[in-house]
């Protein structure tokens, strides 16, 4: 532009005479830097991908149109000054860009010497001065109004020369690692006794990159410009010293991830010959970019993921968090963070599914039935979180698949037997090596869904140590209340669980946590009658085993009474898991003997199960056709369901106080003696001499002695066994009871009724003694067992005794101890675990 231009004039056009003085002395230092010189317009040369230096001396190729341009007029004029000024590193057009994308610092150069091949300008181009841009006049070519900065001030003299001396022995040490160092360099190095030169000197030899050699170019004092120069050195001396180990020591152990990292600054000039190409970490980020902009995240997971996925942009591929943060993002780009799957809502076919998975279970099958009349009128309804309770093998799994196919929804099951450690359903905290998210969001990933059944087996079996405790995770997990934004450790975003629907299942509620026992509706499965199991074999258990075994109906054919014996003889359960794996075994051998062409089919009746199945293996306890005084039966539950028992005591002439044998739990000792005090305390009552207190001594027993027995429940039957043995009247023997008893003379109320009563009617027992309070417990009770019972309800002691003991119709005997007759029966290694409720 003219000087007569609409534009208001800068300043001078023509360089200052120190410049001129400057250019004339060529590499004699610079001017005082006590004042900046006038501005001046001159010709702009932009440089790419390097920085030119004051006091430096740099061979340029210059092949663009506007470059040429640009160094011809330079050298039209007789100073032969041009700026070259670094264009920035986000621009994309080289040296062809525009004035906003360089830098507004450069170097004033004075072109030594100018060679032409072909359409190439090679000049040699001596850094002067540091100049600032005040005003683009054109740009083709480039022009500018420049003014010369002053040279970096000193403010620290002694913190310089310090700094100064560091950065020339790590010179030191660096060429000793470069023996290929030409001399004349190393004199230039050593010699230099200015700073600022010394700075702007290993700034022009260093490869620091763009923006590092423009913050050297641009800095103000002595200073700041020297201890950037300390800090790139001694990364660039690392780099050195890195390199000659390398070379030097193949087989010395340095940290891989350090190494990967130094080996790609040092060589990322030549990546694509080694193989290092970025493209491929770029393309996975960006296809990781295009998946998380595509996903349906709540606002605060994506502004995490977001910070994450800009975290891994900026890491190599070799870093250690690199794989870390990939496998981070996966995790939360495949949760289904808002994806749900549609409830089946008729509940005619929901009914028809669970009545054809299972016989039975009318009170599971009626409250999945509520549930899903609630989401019918209400959608957004939280999903109830239920627990199965209920000895082994009666289908608690099984009718959490049925609950999950009869909603329409995805099932998942975690076995929670054994579980120590509380980071198994939180997760680990990505801190740790192979950390990874815990069970239960593991399982909500692979449902795919935010609303399977997610199903929580053997939650009684959970166990705690120094890892924690996982049932205090669960009370989280549980509550409907807090886990809408259920935390993982290794997430560590909030993530809904109230739409998962938890099924919970357990052999007994004992060894659950109260708090956590709170936390479900509680449903309990009894064990199945003799009837039940017969129908349960013959619709699922026979057809699942024919199949399995190649087999055909026609092939197979099982009486129902062979299925009674096998379930009375060779399995003692209150499910139905040793039935079928009886029914199992005999299925392989029939398959077995159709295979060798034996036989075509077979039909298993009664007698021929012993030559399938070998002899019994239990003897079920019996009802006695005749019970001597002394002698009463009750009734017990475990955790395979019912059990009847014999409560046997017998007076010692002479002997003193109460003894019991039979493995008796401390809760049952005291039954005992309560019965005995109050039978004491009441003996006219009942008719009975106070001399037998006296004078003889009660042995106490109850048979499978290597079992160990406890509860209260035995309370009502010792005591008729006591009031027997007292009073000579005999316990009616087709009558069993149960029900626990205080020093009042009060029965209370006590669990496991069904059990008990379905145990009395396998043994043959037809009347049933309980509780008053347990009479809303009998209609559990299976009808076609309830209408073949007599049962009898008592609130007081006084009442057992008239219900259970049969009049006395002569003077009874005298008391001896039971003779062998009267033991009992069954070998302590055919019996189960005894625990009364």
């Amino acid at each position: 532009m003219s000087e007569n231009s609409e534009k208001p004039d800068t300043g001078a056009q023509t360089p200052p005479a120190r410049v001129q003085s400057e250019v004339r002395e060529a590499t004699e230092p610079s001017a005082s830097n006590e004042r900046p010189g006038q501005p001046f317009e001159l010709a702009v040369l932009a440089l790419q991908n390097t920085t030119l230096f004051p006091e430096t001396v740099v061979p340029l190729a210059v092949g663009r149109q506007r470059s040429v341009a640009a160094v011809e007029a330079a050298l039209a004029t007789p100073e032969k000054l041009i700026a070259c000024i670094t264009v920035r590193p986000e621009s994309t057009a080289g040296a062809d860009a525009t004035p906003s994308e360089l830098y507004s610092v450069g170097t004033l150069v004075m072109i030594k010497r100018m060679e032409r091949l072909d359409d190439t300008m090679h000049i040699i181009a001596q850094g002067t001065e540091r100049i600032k841009v005040l005003d683009w006049k054109q740009q083709e070519p480039l022009r500018a109004v420049v003014q010369i900065l002053p040279e970096p001030r000193i403010v620290d003299p002694e913190e310089v020369e310090a700094t100064k001396r560091n950065v020339q022995a790590m010179i030191q040490q660096a060429l000793a690692l470069l023996p290929g160092v030409p001399p004349e360099v190393r004199v230039a190095i050593l010699g230099s006794v200015e700073p600022v030169r010394l700075a702007y000197f290993l700034g022009s030899i260093l490869n620091l990159g763009l923006e590092q050699e423009q913050k050297m170019l641009e800095a103000e004092t002595a200073d700041e410009l020297l201890h950037l120069a300390h800090v790139y050195l001694a990364r660039e001396l690392e780099i050195i010293q890195l390199r000659s180990k390398i070379t030097s020591e193949a087989q010395s152990e340095m940290d891989k991830a350090q190494r990967d990292y130094v080996l790609r600054q040092q060589m990322k000039a030549i990546q694509k010959e080694l193989g290092e190409d970025e493209t491929g970490e770029r393309a996975e980020a960006e296809m990781l970019r295009e998946r998380l902009t595509a996903a349906d995240l709540p606002e605060d997971v994506r502004k995490e993921s977001e910070r994450e996925l800009k975290r891994l942009e900026r890491l190599p591929a070799a870093a250690p968090d690199y794989h870390v943060i990939r496998t981070y993002l996966d995790y939360v780009l495949e949760l289904p963070w808002r994806k749900s799957s549609e409830d089946k809502l008729d509940l005619i076919e929901a009914r028809q599914i669970l009545d054809e998975d299972h016989y039975g279970l009318e009170d599971v099958k009626e409250r999945i039935l509520e549930f899903l009349a609630v989401i019918k009128l209400r959608p957004d309804t939280k999903s109830p979180i239920l627990c199965f309770v209920g000895p082994p093998g009666v289908g608690k799994t099984s009718l959490g698949r049925s609950i999950a196919r009869a909603l329409g929804r995805q099932f998942e099951r975690l076995s929670l037997g054994g579980m120590r450690d509380e980071a198994e359903l939180r997760g680990h905290r990505r801190t740790y090596i192979g950390s990874m998210p815990g069970r239960i969001i593991q399982s909500i990933r692979r449902a795919g869904v935010n609303n399977p059944v997610v199903m929580l087996d053997e939650i009684d079996k959970l166990g705690n140590d120094f890892r924690g405790d996982p049932a205090s995770a669960l009370l989280e997990i549980l509550d409907p209340q807090q886990n809408n934004t259920f935390r993982d450790h290794y997430l560590d975003l909030p993530f809904d669980l109230s739409k998962v629907f938890f099924i919970a299942t357990a052999n007994q509620m004992g060894p659950i946590a109260p708090p956590l026992r709170d936390r479900m509706e509680v449903i309990n499965l009894a064990g199945y009658s003799d009837p039940e199991k017969l129908q349960i074999a013959r619709r699922y258990l026979i057809p699942r085993q024919i199949k399995e075994n190649g087999l055909n109906e026609a092939q197979l054919i099982i009486a129902d009474e062979a299925i009674e014996l096998i379930a009375a003889r060779y399995t003692r359960e209150a499910g139905v898991r040793q039935l079928e794996r009886n029914i199992g075994s005999i299925a392989r051998k029939v398959a077995l003997k159709i295979a060798q062409g034996q036989v075509e089919s077979v039909t298993i009746a009664p007698p021929d199960i012993k030559d399938y199945q070998g002899a019994p293996k239990f003897y079920p306890e019996q009802a006695r056709k005749e019970l001597p005084a002394g002698v009463a039966t009750g009734m017990a539950w475990t955790e395979m369901g019912g059990e009847v028992l014999f409560i046997e005591a017998t007076l010692l002439p002479g002997g003193k106080g109460l003894t019991i044998t039979g493995q008796l739990g401390e809760v049952m000792q005291e039954s005992a003696r309560a019965a005995q005090s109050y039978l004491w305390s009441h003996a006219a009552e009942f008719g009975i001499s106070a001399e037998m207190f006296r004078d003889y001594g009660v042995h106490l027993h109850v048979p499978a002695g290597a079992i160990p027995k406890d509860g209260p429940s035995a309370g009502v039957s010792i005591t008729a066994a006591l009031a027997s043995l007292y009073t000579g009247r005999r316990v009616r023997p087709d009558t069993a009871m149960t029900g626990e008893i205080t020093l009042s003379g009060l029965v209370f109320p006590v669990g496991g009724i069904k059990e008990k009563v379905l145990a009395a009617h396998r043994a043959g027992i037809r009347r049933i003694i309980l509780p008053l309070r347990n009479e809303p417990d009998v209609e559990e009770i299976p009808e076609d067992v309830n209408k073949e019972l007599q049962i009898a309800f008592i609130s007081r002691i006084n009442e057992v005794v008239d219900v259970a003991l049969e009049m006395l119709v002569s003077n009874p005997p005298p008391p001896v101890p039971l003779g062998r007759d009267h033991a009992a029966s069954q070998p302590a290694s055919e019996t189960v675990a005894v625990r009364e409720v």
